[in-house]
């Protein structure tokens, strides 16, 4: 029995594949993203269904809605993407041993048409699988180290996020941090089932994990796409790639080939041969050979550009693996490629980054403590990843600082895990948006690399070995997003005794201070027969036609209180101060 595509179906009936499964949906058919092909008779059932929903909305409106419609005109439907459908851009991540090389692998010999350059298969750290005459990027950099340090200069590079979960091993450490890394990240998940092949596989029970943390299964009556798959013998492998082209489908991503250019440093190195080598995927757009580039510190003229297979070519447009031959210097993966005019324009953009980097250097602290945090704080929202030294541990301490509740304040746990303080862990908390960052460690160490990753980017790093202040200072930190607290200190007391209308000043009250003192600049609560009439501060005080800075008990003054004209002969003013409450 043959078998269709879902993206085929749709393409017969001449609507996205996103409207069809939408529309199906709604006809009670809701579990069709979890699958890829159907068979020729329900293929039929489908079309039968589609077409008949179809003709009831063109039947719903009559000509009495024509009619109302004309009256109220409906809003315009949304416009459409610009460019055309382009490669969707993949990244797979997941814990260690449990697949993703030997899965790239896989999809590489399977897919990948290799045509060597000399003998010799150049790896650029991207390639291009083709399935069903379709192309698929895949990031050829696992890891999701690498995948969050893009995101930590700016760069959303990737379209589409792979985790590998071994079906032997289930939920580990590393699936946790990636899970965590794919959700701030805020691209679709398909979560690849490896190992089924193994006698102890349990696909089942990695679902049931899964689900624990929130990502149900579709076939489960969740959103979350799984296929169990074996890397080692290619079973499922197929249905994965035909999953990636739906949901790039569904996400409609799409390029624009004479749009402005979007292409980003997914890696880059020194080759003695070739010089500074960075590998880019173009995102939208046209890089070109002989483009004159900007690539954060460094520029060039392209020299030549080398697909995923080694080949030289001229141009390479949305979606497309490439590397760039030609920079002054190597640059940092993230960097953006921005085209410019002329050589000298390229120079001088080059060289006031430099020079602003510089004075960056010198001008600013590099690492934030945790004391400027709570003195600079000016968001709403404080990011924090937490690492602690056993689960035990970790549990103990988000359940802690689960009880924490600061009114108008978020506290957003971006990552929770086992061991100590990682450059991963910095580069995670670095593209928190709009929100305050934090790294905190319960028992553990920070190594080398993070200590270096949080001073480059001023991100503030502590440890603690009791639970009772790591919370006091993650309370204190989210009291102060919202400002310091004061309270009022009452420092005296005056009676107003007679009261003098002066042109272009307004009213003076003549005063005697019965206790304590006057300052100038002071709050004042304004009484009159016991109730409060007035709350404000003093504008100007005034002893024998001389300002002064405070008048003391048994002293007559002239107050003048900003923005209030209507005080009165036997009005009582309190005089109140400011103080600061520590956190």
């Amino acid at each position: 029995m043959s078998k269709k595509r879902i993206y085929e179906l749709a393409r017969e009936l001449g609507v996205p594949t996103k409207e069809l499964i939408e529309a199906l949906a709604n006809m009670g058919m809701p579990g069709l993203k979890a699958v890829n092909t159907v068979t020729d008779e329900e293929a039929e059932v489908i079309r039968e269904l589609f077409q008949e929903h179809q003709g009831q909305g063109k039947e719903a409106a009559s000509p009495a809605s024509v009619q109302e419609a004309k009256v109220e005109p409906e809003e315009a439907p949304a416009r459409p993407k610009a460019g055309v459908p382009r490669p969707p851009v993949v990244a797979v991540l997941g814990h260690i041993d449990h697949g993703k090389t030997t899965l790239l692998d896989a999809i590489r010999k399977t897919h990948v048409t290799q045509q060597e350059a000399g003998g010799i298969t150049q790896s650029i750290g991207a390639y291009q699988a083709e399935v069903d005459g379709r192309l698929i990027t895949f990031i050829d950099t696992p890891g999701h180290k690498a995948f969050t340090a893009m995101r930590a200069r700016g760069a959303q590079v990737t379209d589409i996020a792979v985790l590998v979960v071994a079906a032997d091993d289930g939920v580990m450490a590393q699936t946790l941090e990636a899970l965590d890394h794919i959700k701030a990240a805020g691209v679709p998940m398909i979560v690849a089932i490896n190992k089924i092949d193994k006698p102890d596989a349990n696909p089942d029970r990695v679902k049931q994990e899964l689900a624990q943390l929130g990502y149900t299964p579709e076939d489960w009556g969740g959103d979350t796409i799984m296929i169990p798959i074996s890397a080692l013998t290619g079973q499922g492998v197929q249905d994965l790639l035909e999953m990636i082209l739906l949901v790039a489908e569904m996400e409609d991503i799409r390029g624009d080939p004479k749009g402005e250019l979007d292409a980003v440093v997914i890696e880059s190195h020194l080759d003695t041969a070739r010089g500074p080598v960075a590998t880019v995927i173009v995102k939208n757009g046209t890089l070109k050979e002989r483009d004159i580039v900007v690539v954060g510190p460094s520029w060039g003229r392209i020299r030549a550009l080398v697909d995923y297979r080694g080949q030289r070519i001229k141009e390479a447009g949305p979606g497309t693996p490439v590397q760039l031959l030609g920079l002054s210097e190597v640059p940092p993966a993230g960097e953006r490629v921005e085209l410019v005019k002329k050589p000298g324009q390229a120079k001088a953009l080059v060289e006031e980054r430099r020079r602003e980097a510089l004075q960056r250097r010198r001008v600013a602290r590099p690492l934030m403590t945790f004391e400027d945090l709570l003195e600079a704080a000016e968001k709403k929202k404080l990011a924090v990843v937490l690492k602690a030294e056993s689960t035990g541990a970790l549990d103990a301490a988000r359940l802690e600082l689960g009880t924490i509740e600061t009114e108008g304040v978020e506290l957003d746990v971006l990552h929770a895990g086992v061991g100590p303080i990682n450059e991963s862990d910095v580069l995670l908390v670095a593209t928190a948006e709009d929100a305050q960052p934090l790294v905190v460690g319960f028992g553990v160490k920070v190594d080398g690399k993070a200590r270096r990753a949080a001073e480059e980017r001023g991100i503030p790093v502590r440890t603690y070995d009791i639970i009772y202040d790591l919370t006091q200072d993650i309370e204190r930190a989210m009291r102060r997003l919202l400002g310091p607290e004061y309270e009022e200190i009452k420092v005296g007391e005056a009676e107003v005794l007679k009261t003098f209308d002066i042109d272009g000043v307004g009213r003076v009250a003549g005063c005697i201070v019965r206790s304590g003192k006057v300052v100038r600049g002071a709050r004042v609560k304004v009484l009159r027969m016991g109730e409060e009439v007035f709350t404000g501060e003093i504008g100007s005080l005034k002893r024998f036609a001389q300002d002064v800075r405070e008048v003391q008990a048994g002293r007559e003054c002239g107050i003048r209180i900003r923005d209030f004209d209507q005080i009165q002969v036997g009005d009582l003013i309190e005089i109140y101060t400011l103080r600061e409450v520590e956190g």
